[in-house]
């Protein structure tokens, strides 16, 4: 396992909470994006993504592992996903919907630096040239990221490669369960706040973010390839082989405490609760946290529940 592919695993767990399109992330970093298909057509590529199935006598909750953001031509809402989703009454997602008003309240408190304060001043002259050499060679100005805090920026600049090269949150299975979800007219809720998700990444100390940031730059050259594997690892239901390539020997165990294993207990400890309750439910959150050591299932197990796989 690589650090390229958890650098980039770990801004697709971001993107996902952003909720937040090509244009408003082009508007933040102040350069207009166009998403490209160099290609000119767009290759149909059927998905089996994984899913598992919890229950009881009178309660079923299906528990779905979701890509952020895919590129277009992914067909992955059949089969068993799309009987789970339609038979249950209930949509639960990591964050709840919330309009681009409240996104942005949120993301700017979290995100931006405050004033008088510059990302740039903050490198050394050797991490300034490394940084500016990535944003001229996708052609953003130097200044792009230059009010946010070294997070958000590391976010924000793994998504332009990505977004140029088709990928794109509108592609993305959570806003696509959402749309089908509202259109059907059933609740929606969340498991954490974006508050608390933008929270796990702002609470980290400068130093950490600034690595994260330059880790970042390190892995732009590859992002096609290794963001690939993750996307066909999800497509063909390879949970264990997802898990290694997301989560696998990371190199800053309390990152990963914050936005993997601590979430992942009390996911799980919200799912032993919620049984509870009689119906049927549809539970989708990010697919690294459903295969592995210290998976959702797996602190479900240590609880007494087990898990079914279905697809």
């Amino acid at each position: 396992m690589n650090r390229i592919t958890r650098t980039f695993a770990a801004a697709l767990t971001l993107i996902g909470a952003l909720s937040l399109g090509p244009v408003t992330l082009a508007q933040h970093a102040g350069h207009g994006l166009e998403t490209l298909d160099p290609a000119g057509a767009i290759t149909i590529q059927e998905a089996r993504p994984a899913l598992w199935k919890v229950a009881d006598a009178d309660t079923t909750i299906y528990l779905f592992g979701t890509i952020h953001l895919l590129p277009p031509g992914v067909e992955w809402y059949s089969g068993g996903v799309a009987a789970a989703f339609e038979s249950s009454a209930e949509l639960v997602t990591e964050i709840p919907d919330l309009t681009l008003a409240e996104t942005q309240e949120v993301t700017v408190r979290r995100a931006f630096l405050p004033k008088g304060k510059s990302l740039r001043r903050q490198m050394s002259k050797a991490q300034l040239a490394k940084f500016d050499t990535a944003l001229m060679q996708l052609n953003l100005p130097l200044n792009a990221f230059d009010q946010f805090k070294p997070w958000y920026a590391a976010v924000m600049l793994s998504v332009v490669p990505l977004q140029r090269g088709g990928f794109d949150l509108a592609n993305g299975v959570e806003a696509q369960l959402a749309a089908r979800n509202k259109a059907r007219g059933a609740p929606r809720i969340g498991l954490e706040t974006l508050d608390y998700q933008l929270g796990l990444f702002d609470g980290l100390s400068p130093k950490v973010q600034k690595e994260y940031l330059l880790a970042v730059v390190d892995a732009l050259p590859t992002i096609d390839t290794e963001v690939g594997k993750i996307v066909s690892a999800w497509s063909a239901g390879d949970a264990e082989g997802l898990a290694a390539l997301m989560n696998a020997e990371q190199e800053d165990p309390a990152m990963m405490q914050a936005l993997l294993t601590d979430r992942n207990k009390a996911w799980a400890a919200w799912l032993r609760a919620r049984l509870d309750t009689p119906g049927t439910v549809f539970v989708a959150v990010g697919a690294g946290h459903l295969g592995g050591k210290d998976s959702v299932q797996d602190y479900l197990a240590r609880g007494g529940v087990a898990t079914q796989r279905v697809q």
